[in-house]
Parts: structure tokens; sequence; C-alpha cells
């Protein structure tokens, strides 16, 4: 006869299950082991903001400098012509918020293309006209000054700011709607006369606050608009100076300006210490002229937008002849380049 064998559950000692100490130890294993995973998942969002907020730092930083750069490298262009640019014969004014320091006559500011580059060093001289002292927060006010690389082709635009170029001269005009200068004085024997008209390109940038967050600091420029331009969305009418946002994200901005001594070496100043437009001969001037003015060293601060929860920033950062000393929980990235002016 066939022995039957009993099923494990009619024995006892088979059936009691888990003991209380059992399901007391596996749910504590699995709760370290859960810890775990969340604090692993923790660090790698934590890392993954902190990778972002540096990225975007760097792409913000980069991008002005890079900016400044291609502006820099044509400051001072003024078409085919090297010569003192004209007074204008004709009427340009109206100017909406021209940038004019005080005491300024109308008009200083634009017709200024003959000083491709100026800098305030640490201040503000234009708080009575384009730059309210409440708009700038830190750092240097830098002037870029040139005209489009491509001459003008067809008619000029009415309320836009012109400079008719050739080899001989220059004259900064007021668009009306004419067809654009062809013919000129001739340049050389044998070659063709030259005579365009390029637009006018000139702004001042300056430290100041995020169009959509004021907590923010912001790289912005108040650039010279003609008719057909946009103004912060807005449709231009007239000659006017538009303050715009360019990139957010700056937090401070200073300026240094390199020319020849005696010995032909090269020797960075402030602001502060160049003065005079009149003559390109170091020896005969009592202090440095801004067309002597060869290269700009430029330094800007980027910073991210957010704080970061754990992390403590002390850093002082050597800035030209200043010195910016933090103490929050932003990272930032210092940028540096020097740039030879080519006009």
């Amino acid at each position: 006869m066939t022995k039957r064998i009993p099923h494990p559950c009619t024995m006892p000692t088979r059936c009691s299950g888990f003991s209380m100490v059992e399901m007391m130890i596996s749910i504590t294993i699995g709760m370290v082991i859960v810890a775990a995973l969340v604090g692993v998942l923790t660090t790698s969002s934590g890392n993954s903001k902190s990778n972002d907020r540096t990225s975007e730092l760097q792409s913000n930083g980069r991008f002005a400098l890079d900016y400044f750069k291609g502006e820099l490298r044509q400051a001072g262009y003024r078409g085919y012509t090297w010569a003192e640019p004209n007074a204008p014969t004709t009427t340009i004014t109206p100017i909406v918020n021209e940038c004019l320091p005080n005491g300024a006559a109308a008009t200083a500011f634009v017709t200024n293309l003959r000083q491709g580059v100026w800098g305030a060093n640490d201040s503000n001289p234009y708080t009575a006209s384009c730059l309210p002292a409440a708009n700038r927060l830190r750092g240097d006010v830098l002037v870029i000054r040139r005209v489009e690389n491509t001459p003008l082709s067809g008619t000029t635009v009415n309320n836009t700011l012109y400079f008719r170029s050739s080899y001989a001269f220059g004259e900064i005009f007021r668009g009306d709607g004419v067809t654009a200068a062809t013919t000129g004085t001739p340049s050389f024997p044998g070659q063709p006369p030259l005579l365009d008209d390029f637009r006018v390109r000139e702004s001042v940038y300056y430290i100041g606050k995020d169009d959509t967050d004021t907590t923010l600091p912001a790289l912005r420029q108040i650039s010279l608009k003609g008719s057909g331009d946009t103004c912060n969305g807005a449709a231009v009418t007239s000659v006017t100076m538009c303050d715009e946002m360019l990139v957010t994200g700056i937090e401070h901005m200073e300026v240094q300006f390199g020319r020849f001594d005696t010995a032909l070496n090269t020797q960075y100043l402030d602001a502060g210490a160049i003065s005079g437009t009149s003559t390109d001969t170091p020896t005969s001037l009592p202090s440095y002229a801004w067309n002597e003015v060869k290269a700009v060293r430029i330094w800007l601060l980027a910073r991210t937008a957010k704080p970061e929860t754990g992390y403590t920033n002390t850093t002082s950062y050597v800035m030209g002849d200043q010195t910016y000393t933090v103490n929050d929980s932003y990272r930032r990235q210092l940028f540096t380049a020097v740039v030879r002016l080519r006009n």
C-alpha cells in the first residue's frame, strides 16, 4: 500500500510564518535600501541642477565676451575714410534720449564717430540723459561707435542716421528716403570713385537689471535706433537711443584701455587716466588721448540665476582696478580678454 505524505501545513512547526522580529528586520533593511536610493536620486538631481547652472553662467559669459570681441574689433570703422569726420551740414536732430554728459550739446554723442571707444571708470556720466542712476548697478560704462561693414544699397530710411564715406571725407546725415550715394571723389589713379552710405551703430554698455527678474543682474546696452527698428518690442519711428537687455546673469564689468608708451610698450589704463582727442603723437600730449587707444582689456563676471543650497562663495574677483568680494551661495565665473582695435 502507498504511504501518504502529509501536507507541510499539517505540521505546526512548518506553518508558523515570519516572526515579528523577522518582519521588523525586513522592513528596516527595505527602508535602508529606499533611503539609499532616495539619497542617490537627490544627489544626482542636485548635481544636475548645479551642472545646468554652471553651464548657463558659462554660456552667458562666453556669449557676452564673444560679442564684445566682435564689436571692439570693428570699433571706429568709418567706411572708406580715415579722415576726421566732417560736421553735419544737414539737420540730424531731434534725437530722443541721446546719451549726453552734463552740459553737452545735442548731437555731441552721435556725431563723435572719431572716438571708436570711450569709457567711464566705475561711474555713470549719463545720469541726466539716457542712463538714470537707479538703472546702473555697478562697474564701468563702455561706449563703442562704428558704422556697418556693408554699405547701403537702394534708398536710405527716414529718421535713421547714416555716414556718407569716401577716401577724402565722411559725414553723418539723417536718412530721407532718397537713393543712396553711388559716386564720389576718385580714390586712386585708375580706380573707380567710391562714395557710399553706411548705417551708424553706436552703443553704451553697462551693468543693470534683468528685464523679467529685477534681482538678477544683466549686461545692458543703450543703442542707436532708427525708423523700422524695434525697441523692447515696440516699433521705432524716430532717431532714438534704446535701452535693452543684452545678456542676463552678467554681474560686473571692468574695462581698461591699452596704448603704446614712448618705448612702444603697451600699458593699460583706466578710463579716468585718458582724455583729449587732438593728436596721435604720444609725446606731445600732457595726458593720454582716446585716439591713442590700441587695445581694450575687459573683465566680465557671470553669475547663476539662483543660489545653490549647501554652497558658499566667498571669492574675491580681481577685475582691473577693482576687487569684487562676495559672500553668498551663487556660483560665478570670471571671463577676460584683450582685444586689439583694428581702426
